[in-house]
């Protein structure tokens, strides 16, 4: 056992956030050595270093970097390069950053010093970090970089218990926003339900009582039967009666309630074809009722 420690690499974070509390805390669990952390908080370093046995919070980015064999900036978008920048990197060490939006050449400072870089980012939310630790076994992390990095990577996923996909380089933003309508568009689709709801009455506690049921039993069905069998209701069936009574009702509702229903009832119209609950004439008929009820 103390041979194979001695071979894992010594990783630390710049930045000290909530990713980096959930990352580090992971990897230590899985039993990497996290021994340096450093932030533009003093104190969100002291406390993700007392998080992880072994770990050293420190003042200055370059004493994580002086530390590490390999270092996770996980700081916001907007500065990675600037942090990359700031400090003196090794030959031989790597540079990686948890961004999903932002692409890997934003480390060229480390890469032209002769570090290796990269990119890994989890499909996690981190806005609770004991949630997103306890979630992080069985998701997904997107790794974008070249060997020798790219495999030390991938092992790292695998003893995170987590699966790993491999992004080409510049796809990151596109996939960033895809990530989005499994993740943050779904609570914005829940607000807009809370919306309609509360508008007969209902407020924001009973109407998450009832949806998040509902919610929890769609993901339970895609992850079983996939997207296209788990197609439920109107436009699984091609119900157009139902169809026009939403748009009516929506209609009094206001403009921004409406477009929106029609965007997403658009796009689901396809899934229900494939699904073979109705044929094209009556996706033909449905598509019409919506464009008009748009305005286009």
């Amino acid at each position: 056992m103390p041979q194979q420690a001695q071979t894992l690499p010594r990783i630390g974070f710049i930045g000290a956030g909530r990713v980096a509390k959930g990352l580090a805390r992971g990897m230590a669990q899985a039993g990497q050595q996290v021994v340096a952390a450093a932030s533009r908080s003093p104190q969100s370093a002291a406390q993700l270093a007392a998080m992880v046995a072994g770990c050293r919070a420190h003042a200055r980015a370059q004493e994580v970097v002086d530390a590490s064999d390999l270092v996770f900036i996980t700081v916001p978008d907007d500065v990675i390069a600037a942090v990359c920048a700031s400090v003196a990197w090794r030959e031989g060490m790597a540079a990686v950053h948890c961004s999903g939006a932002t692409e890997v050449a934003t480390l060229e400072s480390a890469a032209a010093a002769g570090a290796q870089i990269g990119g890994f980012h989890p499909l996690q939310l981190f806005a609770d970090p004991e949630v997103a630790l306890a979630g992080l076994p069985g998701c997904t992390i997107a790794i974008e970089a070249e060997a020798p990095l790219l495999p030390r990577l991938e092992q790292l996923a695998q003893a995170l218990r987590c699966r790993s996909i491999r992004l080409p380089p510049g796809c990151r933003a596109r996939y960033h926003a895809a990530a989005h309508y499994a993740a943050g568009f779904v609570i914005t689709l829940l607000g807009q339900a809370v919306e309609l709801w509360q508008s007969f009455g209902v407020g924001r506690e009973d109407t998450m009582r009832a949806l998040l049921p509902l919610l929890r039993g769609t993901v339970a069905s895609v992850e079983r039967s996939g997207l296209v069998q788990s197609l439920a209701g109107t436009y699984s069936r091609g119900d157009i009666g139902t169809l026009e009574k939403h748009l009516a009702d929506l209609e009094r509702a206001g403009p921004e309630a409406l477009h929106l229903y029609c965007e997403l009832a658009l796009r689901s119209i396809p899934l229900g074809l494939e699904r073979g609950g109705y044929d094209e004439q009556r996706a033909e008929e449905m598509r019409a009722l919506l464009l008009r009820a748009r305005g286009s």
